[in-house]
């Protein structure tokens, strides 16, 4: 048996698009001799869909098209994921489905029986679980049909598991003898090769039988889905992987399967890099933008994130804005211009020393007798961010705000001043990690000026002013946010980890103090994983220190 994976890139809601994009895939499957063509978890609506399952005009579109592709699959089977109406009189009003296609008739539909509420994910929100689980039959096998967390629940694998029921088990229980698990699984760094494969290695052991996982690709708002869909044969080899990251149609004979493949070395750096990129590409062209802004500062946060952007989107669709105030040193503005001559973007070079001055004088009278401040420090972050939202405005450019994870956790970023944007591009990126990524791109020429990374990070927004004046270096200060917001250790683990009492207080007291600024700031795109925003829900006022 032939079997085709359809790893595809749907959009939320582009019923048309999505399903021209199935119906293309079913054709090419069907030339190249497949049996069976295999579509990710909600296919038809493209995921996540959040609210919009609540609309009933949107189950209705899903719906209409689902016939639609129903009505063009002829030659060939499919498995196609979409939202399926719950029948009964009580519960949640609808499913997350598959619909198992065969000559242009709908065979039998599985519902998704684990619904994760974790993380991103709030299913438990829309779907009603499986009243049943059955396989179904073809040609030679009885297919295990599962959707996504479906397969994330083995007792042996996991040393807690979430749900009570396996799907699983229950499916090999019922004689299936080939696991098929269309997905939505989102990336983040080090989850496919160091759970995913493991995981599905491990159930095809156990189970002795093949398991077959295909996964969406694309950006969708924040979150990246990385593809690599993947057969495990009966033995728990690896005998085909798709691309990472890209859409992929790859074929699969069960009966004479490729020879063993070796599982792609996953460079953190690089697949971080390659998400990042998709990201960015896949928001700005789902949410209708051509051309991005960037402020530019001389510094390393912004260099990465205009690199980036040239990268996802060309040069000609990325302006640089350099803001000098009377801090910036020269060195700053010629590290900046310099950045945008090696990437080829247009720059503008707007000052804002008599902007500033202005501000001063109208606010004299008030500050009479006050001291300089992070007041006025935060007055310069607010007219650039100003200035780039003029720009937004005018021309019709996506801003994108240049802060990393690090700055993110403690604060050290200003509302309405440089937070403002339309896309927080690396804002779950460390600032270990933005280094790097610069180093990355700078592989195979210096695009990033060499200045940018050496020298020691400042906002220059007072004399002599540096990051380490008031934070610890960024090794150290990573190291306790990796910790406590990705790992949950309290105050006492991270201390017994070799991190200094009273900074590891300081840090987690600015990390809790700062929840109010994450919560209005722009989406960024998840690579870690635990990423600020919807995939990490705090409380902005509490008084609460985990020790």
């Amino acid at each position: 048996m032939k079997i085709a994976l359809a790893q595809i890139n749907p959009t939320v809601g582009d019923f048309q698009r999505n399903t021209e994009k199935i119906c293309s895939f079913i054709d090419r499957a069907k030339n190249q001799g497949a049996d069976l063509v295999i579509f990710p978890e909600l296919a038809v609506t493209g995921y996540p869909p959040k609210d919009f399952l609540d609309i009933p005009a949107f189950v209705d579109e899903n719906l209409k098209y689902l016939d639609k592709i129903t009505r063009s699959v002829s030659g060939i089977s499919a498995i196609v994921g979409f939202v399926d109406r719950n029948k009964r009189p009580q519960g949640k009003l609808v499913h997350n489905a598959a619909a198992f296609i065969q000559d242009k008739k709908i065979v039998s539909v599985h519902h998704k029986s684990l619904l994760p509420t974790y993380d991103v994910f709030d299913e438990c929100r829309y779907f009603e679980p499986a009243h049943t689980i059955s396989p179904v039959k073809f040609m030679d096998y009885i297919l295990g049909i599962s959707i996504c967390e479906d397969i994330w629940n083995d007792e042996e694998f996991w040393t807690r598991p979430l749900y009570e029921v396996d799907p699983i088990e229950n499916l090999i229980s019922n004689g299936a003898n080939l696991i098929i698990n269309i997905s939505s699984s989102p990336f983040a760094v080090g989850k496919h090769d160091k759970i995913r494969l493991r995981m599905l290695t491990h159930d095809a052991v156990k189970y002795k039988v093949p398991f077959i996982y295909v996964n969406q690709v694309g950006g969708n708002d924040d979150l990246v889905f990385d593809g690599n869909s993947t057969v495990i044969n009966a033995q728990g080899v690896l005998i085909a992987q798709a691309a990472a990251f890209e859409e992929d149609l790859m074929i699969v004979d069960l009966e004479n399967p490729a020879v063993h493949v070796s599982p792609r070395s996953c460079d953190p750096v690089e697949t971080i890099h390659k998400a990042l990129l998709v990201g960015l590409q896949d928001y700005v062209k789902k949410c209708g933008f051509k051309k991005v802004v960037i402020g530019l500062s001389g510094g390393i946060d912004s260099a990465v994130t205009a690199a980036l952007a040239v990268q996802a989107l060309g040069s000609d669709n990325v302006t640089g804005v350099l803001m000098p105030s009377q801090f910036s040193s020269q060195g700053s503005i010629d590290d900046a211009v310099k950045l945008a001559r090696n990437l080829g973007i247009a720059h503008k070079i707007i000052p804002i020393e008599d902007v500033f001055g202005t501000y001063q004088n109208t606010l004299k009278a008030e500050f009479k007798g006050l001291p300089f401040d992070s007041t006025e420090e935060n007055l310069q972050a607010r007219i650039r961010g100003n200035i780039l939202m003029a720009l937004s405005n005018k021309y019709g450019y996506l801003v994108l705000t240049t802060g990393n994870k690090s700055e993110l956790a403690v604060g050290y970023c200003t509302l309405y001043g440089d937070m403002s944007g339309g896309l927080a591009l690396i804002s779950d990126v460390p600032k270990t990690m933005v280094y790097e990524l610069a180093r990355y791109i700078n592989r195979e020429r210096e695009i990033i000026p060499q200045n940018s990374i050496d020298k020691p990070p400042s906002a220059e927004l007072k004399p002599n002013q540096f990051d380490q004046d008031t934070l610890p270096p960024y090794d150290i200060l990573d190291g306790i946010l990796k910790a406590y917001v990705e790992d949950a250790k309290g105050v006492d683990e991270i201390i017994r980890m070799g991190y200094d009492e009273k900074i590891v207080r300081e840090i987690i007291k600015k990390v809790n103090r700062n929840e109010y600024k994450r919560q209005q700031a722009a989406p960024g795109i998840k690579v870690t994983s635990k990423a600020f925003g919807s995939g990490r829900r705090m409380p902005i006022a509490h008084n609460f220190m985990c020790e």
